[in-house]
């Protein structure tokens, strides 16, 4: 089942992003908006992409990824946003991409995509908003001005004069006619501007006289490829179960160390009678549940200071105990008296006493980080779980 989608033309899509490409370029910025032998492309270089590629025949395809607005990559349960898409795509690039948010494609005269809610952002419109209306490519060829050529444009004089040389600009690219004289009128302003560059861009864009945009052939579908199973959630429940099932490997008892007395020494100050001290800690995180007998809240401390304290005694702990063969332990429980010290480590096992929150892990990146620094015969039977291919099949 497909959807279909509201965007502008392909050649009209084209022209507006080829346009923003060369105005960058022209002024010293040529790998945010460009356009090369295999498309159109925005890369913000920090996670967020898009491409468009035009074929004959009227085709198109645009896709990407937004690092903040792709919920379509971690939805549960997952999608498959390749799922009844054309045989002609790029399919070669296509599966070679972990981070995809949206693919949308142009034949017979409209848009498609995978057929999935309009509830579930895929990053389309915040990756590419600046060539999706007339508007916002000249908002966006103003702010090369003002935010990239930092010129300021104080009066409304100044501003009107950019937005009359920015409808100009625009109106030439779509003819196939930009000059120099329209990329002088908008950014001669710009100390930086190079004309040679902004044209040579433009010229690859398709957009001056006598040239076209690229166009690449069409691809051919896999006879097989890799399609997500497990949603990022599912994944995760699928170890937590594993850990939960898992028994402890037979190992031998860490060293006495002064960590542990230094732990003690803290809950008895914080609860002398009893105290229960939870914890869940790996290379990059620690988390930790209240206990029967959690320790005491002073009145007169910061918030958060118990925790505080709390953790670099944990992670003292954990750094004295830990072993390059065996690891180091992954939950801690430890129960004090004013005559008695109880402690319980997990390596391998979820144990009954910790709480699944739901937000606090244990994250699938950082359990891979600690197993496989384990010398092989310590790595538990649920650390395969852990590689990404397993949430997709085949």
């Amino acid at each position: 089942m497909l959807t279909d989608v509201d965007l502008p033309a392909p050649g009209l899509l084209w022209t507006r992003w080829a346009t923003i490409a060369a105005a960058l370029t022209g002024i010293g910025y040529a790998d945010v908006w460009f356009v090369d032998d295999r498309g159109a492309h925005h890369d913000d270089h920090g996670g967020s992409w898009a491409r468009l590629a035009l074929l004959d025949g009227a085709r198109a395809v645009l896709f990407g990824y937004d690092r903040e607005h792709s919920a379509t990559k971690s939805a549960d349960p997952p999608i498959d946003v390749l799922h009844g898409s054309p045989d002609w795509l790029p399919w070669d690039e296509l599966t070679e991409l972990d981070d995809l948010g949206f693919v949308v494609w142009h034949a017979e005269g409209r848009w498609s995509r995978a057929r999935y809610s309009d509830r579930i952002g895929d990053g389309l419109v915040p990756t590419v908003g600046a060539v999706l209306s007339t508007e916002n490519t000249l908002r966006e060829l103003a702010d090369i001005i003002t935010d990239w050529g930092r010129h300021e444009l104080p009066t409304p004089a100044e501003r009107d004069e950019v937005r009359d040389a920015s409808e100009k600009l625009l109106s030439a690219a779509v003819r196939g006619e930009v000059s120099a004289g329209a990329f002088e009128r908008l950014l001669g302003r710009v100390e930086s501007l190079d004309l040679a560059k902004a044209l040579f861009a433009a010229g690859r864009g398709g957009i001056t006289a006598g040239t076209r945009p690229p166009r690449i052939q069409p691809g051919e579908r896999p006879a097989m490829r890799r399609v997500r199973r497990l949603s990022e959630g599912e994944h995760d429940r699928l170890v937590w179960t594993a850990l939960r099932d898992a028994t402890e490997l037979r190992r031998p008892a860490p060293p006495v160390t002064d960590a542990l007395d230094a732990l003690v020494d803290w809950m008895r100050t914080r609860n002398p009678e009893r105290c229960t001290v939870l914890v869940y800690a790996d290379a990059t995180s620690l988390s930790a549940q209240p206990g029967d007998h959690p320790p005491a809240e002073r009145a007169d401390e910061p918030r958060w200071q118990s925790f505080r304290e709390l953790t670099d005694l944990a992670r003292a702990l954990r750094r004295a105990e830990a072993d390059p063969r065996y690891g180091r332990w992954l939950w801690l429980r430890v129960e004090t008296t004013t005559s008695e010290v109880r402690v319980e480590r997990r390596y391998d096992s979820w144990p009954w006493w910790w709480e699944d929150d739901g937000v606090s892990g244990p994250w699938r990146t950082n359990l891979a980080e600690e197993v496989n620094a384990r010398a092989p015969q310590w790595i538990p039977s649920w650390a395969r779980l852990l590689d990404p291919s397993v949430a997709y099949k085949p």
